[in-house]
């Protein structure tokens, strides 16, 4: 996933991106949650390859994953 995630504040305002190209992760994620499949978002971005969209998942993953390492449980007094 590293090798293929890069941010930098030159570009889209230091959004993560796919390493080479200005595509940021958040779109390939709006495409997968639309119902796009690999195949038509590499169409769509003929730069794009398969482990491209994969990484853009594992991102994803991981922050969700950072998150919830930080949630607080909440205690219930009775």
């Amino acid at each position: 996933m590293a090798q293929r995630i890069t941010t930098n504040p030159k570009i889209l305002a230091g959004k993560p991106v796919i390493k080479g190209t200005r595509i940021p992760v958040y779109l390939i994620l709006n495409l997968l949650a639309n119902g796009y499949t690999y195949e038509r978002i590499i169409k769509a971005y003929p730069r794009l390859e398969k482990q491209d969209i994969k990484a853009a998942l594992e991102y994803a993953q991981v922050l969700t994953k950072r998150e919830e390492e930080f949630v607080i449980p909440r205690v219930v007094m009775q």
